[in-house]
């Protein structure tokens, strides 16, 4: 009988302690999956400031679309009891044939800033006109805050001349030849603006000629060109 009595409490114990251990099992889960600095914050901070490039055959019709990470910012938003931080993503999104858009992003996660901004860019995507699908049909200025930078068309196999920001954009465009220069601040934001403000100032031969009712022939032929013709034949946006 008392072995009995002794083996009871025994038992009883271990199934406590077995109960004990599960539970303990259960909130390290649960602490786990609320945390917000595990790896994935280290992973966040690890991309701070590095540029991404992907191939997003997205949401428009199965277009494939080019994606380029530009700029991520840290921010942050003074509230009762602290500050409360966040990231700002600026992506450039084109189709490399002629379309392109940026956007601005933020919220408190990495990925989804890049998301927003993505989301952002696709619906501001503008037509610029190329000529021969490589370069600039002529110079441009562009002007936005402190922020001034040139374009100048480029004979084929000059490549992107062009730094930081305005790379991106000219490589999501579909420029392959292009001769750029940025003065008065290295502001991404200001930058890209400056130059989406230069290229919407692109207009080809074809809509300047249907503008003015002549045929682009007569519009290169004004210039002393012998191959007004073969030119006006070779032009296409």
């Amino acid at each position: 009988m008392a072995d009995e009595i002794n083996q009871a409490p025994a038992e009883g114990a271990v199934e406590a302690q077995d109960a004990g251990q599960e539970q303990a099992r259960g909130r390290g889960r649960g602490r786990g999956g609320n945390d917000r600095g595990g790896p994935g914050r280290g992973g966040r901070d690890g991309n701070r400031g590095r540029r991404d490039d992907r191939r997003n055959s997205g949401d428009d019709g199965g277009e494939e679309l080019i994606e380029k990470l530009v700029h991520i910012n840290r921010v942050s938003k003074t509230v009762k009891g602290g500050k409360r931080f966040g990231f700002a993503a600026l992506v450039v999104v084109g189709d490399g044939k002629g379309r392109v858009g940026f956007g601005h992003g933020k919220a408190r996660e990495v990925p989804e800033a890049i998301s927003k901004a993505t989301a952002a860019a696709k619906k501001t995507m503008v037509r610029i006109p190329l000529k021969e699908g490589r370069t600039l049909h002529h110079d441009g200025n562009g002007h936005f805050g402190a922020g001034k930078v040139t374009l100048r068309s480029a004979p084929q196999g000059t490549g992107i001349i062009a730094g930081g920001p305005m790379r991106a954009v000219f490589e999501s465009l579909g420029v392959a030849d292009v001769v750029t220069k940025s003065v008065g601040t290295s502001n991404p934001y200001n930058m890209i603006r400056a130059t989406f403000e230069a290229l919407r100032d692109q207009t080809s031969p074809k809509s300047v000629a249907q503008r003015r009712g002549k045929k682009i022939a007569d519009l290169l032929g004004r210039g002393g060109s012998q191959t007004a013709e073969a030119d006006a034949a070779a032009i296409a946006e």
